[in-house]
């Protein structure tokens, strides 16, 4: 099925909440190879005055990922996420999200369009904690590869 760019517009209900746990955010820093002490330890964080240990400043794109995944999955967008190459993200923030967070996730298709054969998505995030605060939105962008002529890695080589 052909990319719907008539869903730009979309906005697609809150996902379930999203606990944020220390071990996530320990995790994530090490994967990223951040080894900041604010992610780590409460003291530190507390003495840059947070609450509790901060997340590194793209951990939001695991949270919005996983209402992301459920959305391109509609038929009705047509956009097909099995060789996905991820193009860009920009993130604006109220505040750091900080463990004990449980972050909501509502999304919105803002743009839909194929360009040179292949099908680029762009996606709005709103991450909210518990009590309805904005806590941070991710814009993001993601291009299809299935799109393109021979992108199929499963295809036999010419």
């Amino acid at each position: 099925m052909p990319l719907n760019t008539q869903c730009v517009g979309m906005q697609y209900p809150a996902a379930n909440p999203y606990p944020v746990e220390p071990g996530m955010i320990r995790r994530f820093a090490e994967a990223v190879d951040d080894s900041s002490a604010a992610f780590t330890d409460l003291k530190t964080a507390r003495s840059l005055g947070h609450a509790d240990v901060v997340a590194p400043p793209t951990f939001p794109f695991i949270v919005a990922a996983r209402a992301m995944s459920e959305v391109v999955s509609y038929p009705d967008i047509g956009f097909d996420p099995t060789y996905l190459v991820h193009s860009s993200q920009r993130f604006v923030y109220s505040r750091p999200v900080l463990a004990g967070d449980r972050l909501i996730t509502t999304l919105e298709i803002t743009a839909a369009r194929t360009l040179r054969g292949m099908d680029v998505l762009g996606l709005r995030a709103d991450l909210t904690d518990a009590g309805g605060g904005h806590v941070v939105t991710a814009h993001m962008t993601f291009v299809s590869l299935s799109a393109v002529e021979g992108g199929d890695c499963d295809a036999a080589p010419h």
